[in-house]
């Protein structure tokens, strides 16, 4: 008899098929008011709260409501973001500042709007004691604790710049605020900065900061995202992990603690240790921009796009990795070599360019795409001296190809049209897949 391995079979598809659903909300078969979403929110009756440049929606039991109707300053008002405080909501708008709705009233702060110059609210933090905190759009930080408004700038405080993108609030009770030249601490007392000069953050431009059970900070910017424990760094981005895109719009932590992250390129789920799931754009979803993610009370995942409106993931679960026994049966032929070394689905190959889709013979060549599209070309490193590069369209169609391209030179793009690419570069020691979007 034959002494039969235990093979290890790691699975990572992510998704129940026959719970799992998507629903997509748009103007012509809803009562959404607009398809460009800015912002989403749910509270704790069921209520599902979505901003848009149209003004302010209630969704609840399959029934939209359009709050025009009850506050004529929401008509075509861009709401750009919505936080619950208990059974109050707070709602930052372009025109109108900060306006408050218990559900019964409405309060504005139409003086202090004026006074403070707070237009284009881009995104409210609330402490742990109630203050809430206004991130302002060209504007500054400001802080309210219910009776007196105070405002920061980059003139007369710490706070590395006016254009403020999204603020966060730790168990310590620091503010975490993402500008558009970094990334400030403030305790109260001190502030502290982030930027690409005295960290490892990869970008400057911060998008979204969510922060998880253990107090680790996940930044999101312009290329990639961030991990960051108070000490160490570490960057996701498409070239190292399944991740669909590297602008990070939105970061939302589900009651498992999985990470689920919006982007120009798809959304994605990470358990934020070492399994992914992502939808990308033009596969599982639509191609546009995925701009704010939520999860509502009873779990689902809400995405909010740039024209494609509001779309709903329900009876999503991630599956753990599972262990298969070999056959007991003695006369069960020993396993092939593919069984012996599996490649883990949705995770990355040395192959597959760390892309999780693609099957490609395996190599240890390493592949970075660098585009100018100012300038209107694109220069590839590689390995390799050496390399035929082809360009694929989002049909499967090869509409370029370069012979003999050598690692660092430039390709000039100004003359092709934009779209999603996929770029295969076949080297002397297999071949690579990048994805690439040119606008």
């Amino acid at each position: 008899m034959f002494r039969h391995l235990i093979i290890l079979l790691f699975t990572m598809t992510a998704l129940t098929a026959s719970a799992q659903k998507w629903t997509n909300y748009t103007e012509k078969n809803s009562g959404l008011i607009s398809n460009n979403i800015l912002a989403i929110t749910s509270d704790n009756r069921g209520n599902l709260w979505v901003g848009s440049t149209q003004g302010l929606n209630k969704f609840r039991d399959g029934q939209w409501t359009d709050y025009a109707d009850f506050n004529e300053k929401l008509k075509d008002q861009f709401v750009n973001c919505l936080v619950v405080e208990g059974n109050t909501l707070w709602i930052g708008t372009d025109d109108y500042g900060v306006i408050e709705f218990n559900g019964n009233r409405w309060f504005e702060h139409a003086e202090e709007t004026h006074r403070l110059n707070m237009k284009y609210i881009r995104d409210i933090a609330v402490d742990h004691v109630g203050v809430k905190w206004i991130g302002v759009t060209l504007s500054g930080f400001v802080q309210y604790d219910g009776v007196n408004w105070t405002k920061f700038t980059a003139t007369d405080s710490e706070l590395l710049s006016d254009f403020i993108l999204c603020v966060v609030i730790d168990n310590r009770d620091r503010k975490w605020i993402g500008t558009n030249d970094g990334l400030c601490v403030y305790d109260g007392r001190r502030w502290l900065s982030y930027t690409t000069k005295n960290s490892k953050i990869s970008h400057n431009i911060v998008l979204s900061l969510a922060i998880d059970k253990n107090n680790v900070k996940w930044i999101g910017t312009l290329e990639g995202l961030c991990r960051f424990d108070g000490e160490n760094w570490v960057l996701y981005n498409t070239d190292n992990s399944p991740i669909p895109g590297n602008q990070i719009n939105d970061l939302a932590f589900d009651r498992e603690g999985h990470l689920w992250i919006a982007t120009e390129g798809g959304v994605a789920v990470f358990d934020c240790n070492d399994q992914w799931d992502t939808f990308r754009a033009g596969d599982k979803l639509p191609r546009c921009m995925y701009q704010n993610v939520t999860i509502d009370r009873n779990g689902n995942i809400w995405f909010g796009t740039d024209d494609k409106g509001l779309w709903c993931l329900s009876g999503y679960q991630m599956k753990k990795p599972e262990v298969a026994l070999a056959s007991d049966n003695p006369d069960s032929p020993e396993p092939s070599d593919d069984t012996k070394s599996p490649n883990i689905s949705g995770s990355p190959s040395k192959a597959d360019g760390n892309k999780g889709n693609a099957t490609q013979p395996e190599t240890e060549d390493r592949i970075k795409l660098i585009p100018n599209l100012e300038e209107g070309y694109l220069t590839i490193l590689m390995n390799s001296p050496q390399a035929e590069v082809t360009f694929i369209n989002s049909k499967g169609e090869k509409v370029r190809t370069v012979p003999k391209y050598q690692t660092g030179s430039h390709i000039n793009i100004s003359k092709m049209k934009k779209g999603a690419y996929t770029v295969r570069v076949k080297t002397s020691s297999g071949t690579r897949s990048v994805k690439f979007t040119l606008k």
